[in-house]
């Protein structure tokens, strides 16, 4: 089974529509050694823990 994400009130599902809204999924992607979008994705991760003050 996968879970979902609904986008109407940020809660976790099973079901794929919720809040009669469709939910999306909160798998993340496949790892991949070429991924073009990695430092992009890095810099995003950092940016949002520095504001949390995570670092």
């Amino acid at each position: 089974m996968k879970i979902y994400r609904c986008v109407e009130c940020k809660e976790y599902t099973m079901e794929k529509e919720h809040c009669g809204q469709a939910c999306v999924s909160v798998e993340p992607a496949k790892y991949s050694p070429d991924d073009k979008y990695a430092e992009l994705t890095r810099k995003a991760k950092e940016e949002e823990r520095t504001a949390q003050g995570l670092i």
